[in-house]
């Protein structure tokens, strides 16, 4: 089976990053040919045959080529044009979508859709719901001005998303987006999709409120593999893992970490707080870390805090925290509750409650046995965690029932 894995980034960036990756790797091991598609960058890792690639956009960037991206956020006649030469020296069976809308745009689907009439070719489309990109102008259901979580464009207009300018704040960006999830919902471009691949059963719930979605979603949990550099002594600090920005918590999480300083806390990540996770006396920044050193790290944690304050959908760090046999705290929010077990491997709060996080730390962290007991039972949680050969292998079947 030829299998064409289309993300706006093809180098590393995020979740969705590490998810086309992995299951790029295993298709291939199971036997399938994989190609990128995407833009093009200097730290690209893969790619596909004929080196095609949509140019680079960065939108904190500068540069004349920047008054052109209000129209190219809404349709890409370019990345059209740079698709095309991939479809027809390919001729993929599956085309599956990640993260496409700004940089790609839907405009893509309309491409795959003139392959199969000009070849005679079925093209499954597949897409995989990183965020809630399809029903919500800005991806986060939440507004950022105010802070607060969002489902208003869920069911009808997206006319809320210019009234709180929920994009970056600002007007003119929250107007385009606004107009692109008008145009393309008025012409049920989601209808090509054949199925959408929720990674919660919270993120299906949301997007099966859009009709044009409703019939084609499949609920997989993303995978986990056991990570090797794991095992060592546990319980010398608390560990925060991820991106430092506010709709991760972080702000809040740092609070916490100031009314207790007799507590030890580890971050590893990166992001726009960093400033401020540096100025926290009783936090060790280390960066960004990947592999066994990340593994290591989490491993060696009494347990890890997940303090998000938006509607996770699976997200990556709570399933490998437990992996690595080390509890989570976490917040209430989204998809997360699907995978934790509350009194088994961990514990949850309000989220944006800081009081309460600040007491749940204290409390776990004076409780040495209940880390344990909480450790123990993350052997059980990770049991029902697919690794990512079984995942693809899942994958694969709804390639085939498309």
């Amino acid at each position: 089976m030829k299998i064409l894995l289309v993300n706006k980034f093809l180098y590393p960036n995020g979740g969705s990053e590490t998810y086309i990756f992995r299951v790029g790797e295993e298709l291939v091991k199971l036997g399938c040919e994989v190609q990128y598609f995407g833009m093009e960058h200097e730290g690209r890792i893969v790619g596909n045959r004929v080196e095609s690639y949509t140019s680079d956009m960065d939108f904190h960037g500068k540069g004349a080529g920047k008054l052109l991206y209000p129209f190219r956020i809404i349709y890409s006649t370019e990345a059209r044009r740079k698709l095309r030469p991939v479809l027809e020296d390919y001729r993929p069976d599956v085309v599956h979508l990640n993260n496409f809308n700004f940089q790609l745009t839907p405009s893509i689907l309309y491409e795959v859709g003139r392959f199969e009439k000009k070849q005679g070719k079925k093209v499954r489309l597949i897409y995989t719901a990183h965020d809630y990109q399809l029903v919500c102008p800005n991806h986060l259901l939440l507004r950022p001005l105010e802070y607060e979580r969002c489902e208003k464009c869920l069911r009808g207009s997206t006319l809320p998303c210019i009234r709180g300018k929920c994009i970056h704040g600002s007007l003119i960006k929250s107007i385009l987006g606004s107009v692109e999830g008008w145009l393309y919902r008025r012409l049920h471009t989601y209808r090509k999709l054949d199925r959408i691949i929720c990674p919660s059963r919270f993120m299906a719930e949301k997007l099966s409120c859009f009709s044009d979605l409703s019939d084609r979603l499949v609920v997989m949990h993303n995978f986990a593999d056991r990570p090797s550099g794991i095992g060592q002594k546990k319980g010398g600090y608390v560990l925060y893992f991820g991106r430092y920005c506010r709709e991760k918590g972080v702000a809040t999480l740092l609070a916490a970490c100031r009314s207790l300083p007799e507590i030890p806390f580890v971050f590893a990540g990166s992001g726009p707080l960093e400033g401020e996770v540096e100025a926290v006396g009783n936090i060790a920044n280390k960066g960004f870390l990947s592999g066994e050193e990340l593994a290591g790290t989490i491993s060696g944690a009494a347990f890890t805090v997940f303090p998000s304050e938006w509607y996770e959908n699976c997200p990556f760090s709570v399933m490998e925290s437990q992996i690595c046999g080390t509890p989570v705290l976490a917040s209430d929010l989204g998809g997360t509750g699907e995978l934790i077990d509350c009194g088994v491997s961990g514990e949850m709060f309000q989220a944006g409650d800081g009081k309460a996080l600040a007491e749940k730390i204290k409390k776990l962290w004076l409780d040495k046995e209940r880390c344990e007991k909480y450790a123990q039972g993350c052997m059980q949680v990770q049991k029902r965690f697919d690794s990512a050969e079984k995942y693809c292998r899942k994958l694969l079947e709804v390639y085939r029932d498309a």
